[in-house]
């Protein structure tokens, strides 16, 4: 077994697919032949050979909606080498990433089931697509391993694989004997959960260190976007190329963390997945949003949240206040964007109380005892900034969106006073027309029937 998160994804698949072509031949399904000579030339024997290979292409939209279709579409993805496999089976290879990983699972599935008609799944046969494909994506290349201790973060399952070659899994669960101090911290009562990344390197990939540094870097990026927590990685991580002994390599000092974790629940696992391709996808290299998302991790990797305000602020400003501190406008802004129109008041006087012990905290003067607290609360508003823009539920214009909200609050605002005045009019009216109906009905009791024109505003006199 050469990729174990391969070999499950594609066993998985071809089981369920064993199924769905079992169930098909039963409904009546026809599966042609084709008649092939064997045996002498000059005496040959003609036998009916099924065209498994037809009835699973004809069957593709179907087989495209099991569950363990794209895990496995997304296993091929992953490695290189397709085309080798492909050409070896004497299929064309597309240009195209995935319809040669498509073309590839095709292929597979009628090594797998080839010359059967029934489509019941047999081990040997099995092992024997799986030796091939995987003979053709790893001869003559060696993979490489790396696997670094994460910290802050559990999972409930034993592995979660998150796709392109990077999964979390559970220290007792790493099926390679890996390093002591990898697996276990000392002293602890569990094991590490560990960031396992695998790719096969190619002449003039960059070098194993590097290219780990950085897809690390990008899984703790996503994990702190993802949700509130203090994630970190070890001081050290751990790789391999081949079948070679394990080589420390120093990660640096990449987050700090408390003794809180959060744990993934089998539920979340999709949620976490999803986000982490998402967030590696759409993370912008250069920009304001790069330039406040690296302040946003600058922030994380404080020991003292209290040293962490002024990077905080700092991004919030490069997003939502470009006119300076000066303007005073970042704590509405903040808050039309983060609080709803009722909370709105309360949330930028707190945003406005938080920036104002900046000069404080930078001077080493006593502040707010809260300043934890409150470091936090401007953190979790910058995390949902960021996140929803790199989700693209908010426009990269911040600041034009929260002036935008405020200007139409100013208008609701404007609307209700004139419908208020309006109402206090009407108001107003209404109680004269009743008075002057009570004038009437009073002076028609009386026998005194006004005339036209009569004004009962008016007082008569009897003359003398």
């Amino acid at each position: 077994m050469r990729n174990r998160q391969l070999h499950a994804a594609l066993s998985a698949f071809a089981e369920e697919a064993a199924w769905q072509l079992q169930s098909d031949t039963s409904e009546g399904a026809d599966l042609s032949f084709d008649v092939v000579a064997a045996g002498r030339r000059d005496s040959p024997l003609y036998c009916y050979r099924p065209l498994t290979g037809s009835f699973i292409s004809e069957r593709v939209s179907l087989l495209g909606r099991l569950p363990s279709y794209l895990p496995a579409l997304g296993a091929l993805l992953d490695c290189g080498g397709l085309e080798v496999y492909l050409e070896s089976r004497g299929e064309p290879a597309p240009r195209d990433s995935r319809e040669r990983a498509e073309s590839a699972l095709r292929t597979f599935l009628g090594r797998v089931f080839e010359d059967s008609t029934d489509f019941i799944l047999e081990d040997s046969r099995l092992k024997r697509a799986l030796h091939e494909i995987e003979a053709a994506i790893y001869d003559n290349r060696a993979e490489t391993v790396v696997i670094a201790p994460l910290l802050g973060l559990e999972i409930a399952s034993s592995d979660l694989p998150l796709g392109d070659g990077l999964a979390l899994v559970r220290g007792d669960a790493f099926g390679e004997e890996a390093p002591g101090d990898a697996v276990w911290a000392p002293g602890a009562d569990r094991p590490h959960l560990l960031a396992v990344l695998r790719w096969e390197a190619a002449a003039g990939d960059a070098a194993p260190v590097a290219h780990a540094r950085v897809r690390l870097r990008r899984l703790l990026t996503a994990l702190r976007l993802f949700e509130a927590g203090s994630f970190a990685f070890g001081p050290l991580a751990w790789t391999r190329t081949g079948g070679g002994t394990w080589q420390p390599f120093a990660l640096g000092t990449i987050g700090h963390r408390t003794d809180a974790s959060l744990i993934v629940t089998p539920e979340q696992e999709d949620e976490l997945r999803a986000f982490c391709s998402l967030i590696s996808r759409r993370t912008p290299r250069s920009g304001e949003i790069a330039w406040a998302l690296r302040r946003f991790e600058m922030g994380c990797d404080r020991p003292v949240p209290a040293e962490a305000l002024s990077d905080h602020l700092l991004a919030l400003r490069a997003l939502l206040e470009p006119e300076g501190p000066a303007s005073g406008r970042l704590a509405g802004r903040v808050a039309a964007l983060c609080a709803t129109e009722e909370e709105r008041p309360v949330l930028t006087r707190r945003v406005a109380h938080i920036a104002g012990l900046e000069r404080p905290v930078m001077g080493g003067l006593a502040v707010d005892p809260a300043i934890d607290v409150l470091v936090g609360e401007l953190s979790g508003h910058l995390r949902a900034l960021l996140r929803d823009v790199l989700c693209g539920h908010l426009e990269p214009d911040l600041r034009g969106t929260a002036d935008a909200i405020l200007a139409e609050a100013v208008r609701d605002a404007l609307r209700a006073a004139d419908a208020e005045q309006e109402a206090e009019l009407e108001a107003r009216a209404q109680l004269r027309a009743a008075a002057d109906a009570k004038a009437r009905a009073e002076h028609e009791s009386s026998g005194d029937a006004p005339t036209e024109g009569y004004d009962p505003g008016f007082v008569r006199f009897a003359e003398p």
